[in-house]
């Protein structure tokens, strides 16, 4: 057994010697072998390599990802909330909020689950969602009430889900089918990217989610240029004949600067192909101050939107009012500014900010629930939910602004702890006063006696603490 062992190295470094002999002279003629080579495999051109953007309202604040596995990478979100209003409505509920719901009552507002799944070029994304914000959001999309099967249930739990191609050309071109986020008016559907909780008036009553095509161009690595061709505003379906045409530029020429426009132009009144609305959100990120990442202040940053659009046609006449009884102006105007700085090795965070709206003809407020409700009864979608419901006549006017201020713990890039404050007024009775939307005892199965309306009062104040979890 010894000689074995002894004589099986000597034997290898034999076979090796003989091998590189034969490699050094040409088989032919005995010349010189011309030195093999190596082969170089590309190197991969990915957008904004090397930033450090963590620090973006609206973005991922991880720096990785745990997991390591060959075609898929898992995301798991958890977004709870408990919030206190001031005006203590006798039901609980919230009024235009598409992050909080309920009073006073600890809710699981979002579970995420899904990820990344990616073969050769082709990928797809899928995240499902389950928890309030199912039924908070689809609720804003009267499209399925269009023609047959029930769009709203079928797609309710699907937060995206779309699939598509790489194609390797300059930094990369994608194309996806399916339901995607639009990103409109900056801040991200989930929490967990958000500085703030309650979104100001500008990003909740924009756009949360897309459905259709989107290409993503990235000609350089500083620049993402982003069509769309989609059913329509937030919505499953089409309401008309004309898809929704949009398209999204972001420009990070330096990791403390962010720039992005975000332009629609649709149909989307249900019914009126004359009436076509136009819309155009834009920001600009700014990190001016990166300190140590050990003690004091960390970085500071602020965030500045501004929207504005219009609908035009059909007894609706943009910004011109000129014939404000049978042809008055519908238009949006929107801004909102935030300031975060982070401090003890980034851990914790402290921001404040707000913002203000005007929308005449209301045709973007998120209109209350309960007996103020102006959407359809879903067991007789003939008739509107609400015995008092919120009018979103053309011209009706709207004008809104709210502020904000919180605090965040922020142990590692997984877990966050808020707390915030928010306050909000508008120019009509719009928020939940004492006596809440939705019956004299805030129960759904009490009736409702004669003069009673719901209570609508034009501000509120309130505080909400959030759980967040991602992985």
């Amino acid at each position: 057994m010894k000689r074995t062992k002894i004589a099986l190295p000597v034997l290898a470094a034999i076979m090796l010697t003989l091998q590189a002999n034969a490699q050094s002279t040409n088989a032919s003629d005995g010349s010189p072998a011309a030195p093999e080579r190596a082969t170089e495999a590309p190197v991969a051109k990915i957008p904004w390599d090397g930033f450090d953007l963590t620090w973006v309202n609206g973005g991922d604040r991880r720096d990785s990802s745990i997991f390591h596995i060959p075609y898929f990478t898992p995301s798991i979100m958890v977004d709870n909330n408990i919030t206190h209003s001031f005006n203590d409505p006798i039901d609980h509920t919230v009024v235009g909020s598409t992050a909080l719901s309920r009073n006073d009552e600890m809710v699981i507002s979002a579970i995420n689950l899904g990820g990344d799944f990616t073969y050769g070029d082709a990928h797809a994304r899928i995240m499902t969602q389950f928890g309030i914000r199912s039924q908070v959001v689809p609720r804003n999309d009267l499209s399925p009430y269009r023609g047959q099967y029930d769009m709203a249930d079928a797609y309710r739990y699907l937060d995206e889900a779309y699939a598509g191609y790489h194609f390797n050309k300059w930094y990369g071109i994608n194309i996806d089918f399916g339901l995607f986020m639009s990103y409109i008016g900056l801040n991200s559907y989930y929490q967990e990217e958000n500085w703030e909780y309650q979104a100001s008036f500008t990003s909740d009553n924009t756009p949360w989610f897309f459905n259709g095509i989107r290409i993503q161009i990235f000609p350089s690595k500083y620049l993402k240029i982003e069509p769309w061709i989609i059913n329509g505003w937030q919505s499953y379906g089409m309401f008309n004949a004309l898809p929704g045409l949009g398209c999204n530029i972001t420009y990070i020429p330096k990791e403390n600067i962010k720039m992005l426009t975000n332009d629609y132009y649709g149909t989307d009144a249900a019914g009126l192909l004359g009436r076509h609305r136009f819309h155009s959100d834009n920001s600009f990120l700014l990190r001016y101050y990166q300190g140590s990442k050990t003690s004091g202040v960390n970085r500071m940053a602020f965030s500045v939107t501004g929207d504005v659009g219009f609908e035009k046609g059909d007894g609706v006449n943009g910004f011109n009012n000129s014939n404000p009884v049978n042809n008055p102006a519908q238009y949006f105007v929107s801004w909102m500014v935030y300031n975060h700085i982070w401090f003890a090795k980034n851990k914790l965070g402290w921001y404040v900010g707000g913002g203000w709206m005007t929308n005449p003809g209301r045709y973007l407020v998120l209109a209350p629930t309960g007996d103020a409700s102006p959407f359809p009864n879903p067991y007789n979608p003939t008739q509107p939910a609400g015995t008092h419901p919120f009018t979103e006549n053309p011209g009706d006017q709207f004008t809104g602004w709210d502020c904000s201020t919180g605090l965040r713990w922020l142990p590692n890039q997984s877990l966050e702890f808020k707390v915030e404050w928010v306050h909000r007024e508008s120019s009509v009775p719009y928020f939940a006063g004492p006596g809440g939307v939705t019956s004299p005892s805030g129960y759904t199965y009490t009736p409702l006696p004669s003069g009673w309306a719901p209570d609508l009062v034009r501000s509120e104040s309130r505080i909400v603490a959030a759980f967040l979890f991602r992985l």
